[in-house]
């Protein structure tokens, strides 16, 4: 019994250490990953457009210079999870914890993008491009995002704490509350006519 048990222990690891199939340059139409699996494997240079993956287990995926447009990605698990060079389109994701994912290689820009509930708690994502991203109940805290341009990006509700905005650009970004105290803002961008969503923790009126 003990040599079954093993057996099927050195299986069991031995298939969890086995490298990914590769698959590249592929383009996913249309397709619901909902109804059947994506297929664990590591993408490079592959394009997904309108595919569903609500609820998906992504956990420890590789994606290398992939775009995701116009797709459902809310609630995907993604621990352990690559995403390096990745674009994201037009895409509703909702309650994603980038925080899960292997934040050594994490990079990716997002346009378009609806990302309410999401977490980037310790994501660094130094030069970043965000444009026409809404942000309302994300969690930033201790995300490093230095230099990083946020192009008409609602921040209603987000939670900005030991954030790391040094040189970002805010100039176009709206309903953010960023206390000047418990965050890095030296150099970064915001609008003259925003600046009340550096001073909320003051309780100050502005007119």
């Amino acid at each position: 019994m003990a040599f079954v048990f093993l057996g099927f222990l050195s299986y069991s690891i031995n298939k969890s250490t086995m490298p990914l199939p590769f698959i590249a340059d592929t383009v996913y139409k249309n397709k619901d990953f909902t109804s059947q699996a994506l297929q664990r494997a590591e993408y490079d240079n592959c394009t997904f457009i309108n595919c569903n993956f609500e609820n998906s287990f992504l956990s420890a995926f590789s994606f290398l210079d992939c775009v995701f447009e116009g797709c459902n990605l809310s609630n995907i698990k993604v621990k352990d999870a690559t995403f390096k060079d990745v674009t994201f389109l037009d895409s509703k994701m909702l309650g994603i914890l980038f925080s899960d994912c292997n934040k050594l290689l994490f990079s990716a820009s997002f346009t378009d993008c609806v990302l309410n509930f999401s977490s980037f708690y310790k994501i660094k994502l130094v030069s970043s491009k965000f444009k026409n991203c809404v942000f309302d109940q994300v969690d930033l805290t201790e995300a490093n995002f230095t230099k990083a341009t946020f192009d008409t990006c609602n921040f209603k509700n987000a939670v900005f704490e030991q954030t790391n905005l040094e040189q970002a650009d805010f100039s176009k970004a709206i309903n953010y509350s960023i206390n000047p105290e418990r965050n890095k803002i030296k150099g970064a961008k915001f609008s003259k006519d925003q600046i009340s969503g550096l001073l909320d923790t003051y309780k100050i009126v502005i007119s």
